[in-house]
């Protein structure tokens, strides 16, 4: 049986079968393994992580700690409590209409933050001029209808990680500044801060920053130090903001003090850290890697529900749950009509009940004709809704393409 115990309850003997701390890039080689001495334990508990998941049929139990399957049914549940406390913000265009400017808004971006980490790795100055005006124009998109830019932060590229990446955290945390009821200018320069939060992997090493396999000890300090030269060469930028500077420079702190550059912890991290590392930490384990495919929407954001007992501000995480929905843009839900379908925006009633793409009759495993069906109204006298979260690799379902098709 898998089981979730404290770090505390470790001993030799045990068998690891997930470290939980998809957070955090570390050098064990593996993520599952027996526990063969107090060294393993105590390199466990060095990378700050609290709890984690043993597989009782292959090394020691603790007999009252809970299963995996009691861990994900509590947190299932909180989603749906956090859920229902979500209030929808207007969206004024449809998503049709707003998909045509979030595109050339997202290509825009990638341009952007391509160019100027170019310039950081060639030591040129460093002009904010067209990302002021990028993030100008993304921040116009999110009030307008957000999911058209989330929609497309879904389209990834291996190869392109680090951009795509950078362009995904700009565009989460304006929708997540904007949850938060903060002012068009202070979301504006939140948005330059995470357009660039990165840009101090310029001084990464390739071969450390594009490996593809886990990274030894010495590999992971110099990959850890890109948030220190994010921090140099943004603060050397004239006009940079302090809370632009901030979500760069505390993205990888972590709440309970167990993150770097300074291992600040609680409120000695300012809120734009704080929401940094949860955006950070969602939009990386929902991306594919050199090494790991990504979680789907819906399990990312019960592990951030999870993380956020130690690592990620509590109250925090529930804001930006409301603010992607506990269903996100590009989930696969299963419907009670055993039809599957792609979420692609919120219904008129909330998260609960968004507009969701159908596309294949599960008792069958048959695709059907493309239907948009908003699960607020009924349709010819009867109202469907969400069972739960499907694996689209499961059913042979590229939910972006289908995200991508014609509204």
């Amino acid at each position: 049986m898998i089981k979730k115990i404290d770090v505390a309850d470790l001993r030799v003997g045990m068998y690891v079968h997930d470290l939980n701390c998809g957070w955090l890039d570390h050098s064990f080689l593996f993520n599952r393994f027996h526990i063969k001495s107090e060294s393993n334990i105590e390199r466990i508990r060095r990378l700050g992580i609290q709890e984690l998941y043993i597989d009782t049929t292959k090394g020691l139990d603790v007999p009252e700690a809970p299963s995996e399957g009691e861990v994900v049914s509590q947190l299932e549940q909180e989603l749906t409590d956090v859920g229902e406390q979500a209030r929808l913000l207007p969206q004024p265009t449809s998503l049709g209409e707003e998909r045509v400017q979030a595109k050339r808004i997202h290509e825009d971006a990638l341009e952007v933050v391509t160019g100027l980490m170019r310039d950081a790795r060639l030591g040129l100055p460093i002009t904010l001029d067209q990302a002021r005006n990028t993030i100008g124009e993304m921040v116009g998109s999110i009030f307008r209808n957000q999911n058209a830019l989330l929609a497309l932060g879904r389209i990834r590229h291996r190869d392109r990680y680090t951009f795509e990446h950078s362009v995904n955290v700009a565009v989460l945390m304006v929708s997540f500044a904007r949850e938060l009821g903060m002012e068009p200018s202070v979301i504006e320069e939140i948005g330059i801060g995470a357009l660039l939060h990165d840009i101090g992997k310029t001084q990464v090493p390739d071969a450390i920053l594009n490996k593809p396999g886990r990274l030894s000890d010495d590999e992971f300090a110099i990959m850890r130090s890109h948030v220190v030269h994010s921090r140099d060469i943004l603060a050397a930028i004239p006009g940079f903001s302090p809370m632009a500077l901030a979500v760069a420079a505390e993205h990888h702190e972590r709440f309970d003090a167990t993150g770097y550059p300074d291992g600040k912890g609680g409120e000695s991290i300012s809120v734009y850290g704080r929401m940094a590392a949860i955006v950070d930490v969602y939009d990386a384990i929902t991306a594919d890697r050199v090494y790991h495919n990504g979680m789907e929407p819906h399990q990312a954001l019960r592990k951030l529900l999870e993380w956020s007992r130690f690592h990620l501000d509590p109250d925090l995480v529930r804001h930006f749950i409301r603010c992607v929905g506990i269903y996100p843009v590009g989930s696969l839900v299963r419907l009670e009509s055993n039809r599957l379908g792609v979420v692609l925006e919120n219904g008129r009633e909330g998260h609960k009940a968004p507009i969701v793409r159908v596309v294949m009759d599960a008792r069958w495993r048959r695709f059907l004709p493309v239907e948009d069906l908003d699960l607020s109204r009924k349709v010819r006298g009867r109202q469907d809704r969400i069972l739960g979260i499907e694996d689209p690799s499961q059913w042979g379902i590229d939910c972006d393409a289908i995200l991508m098709l014609p509204c």
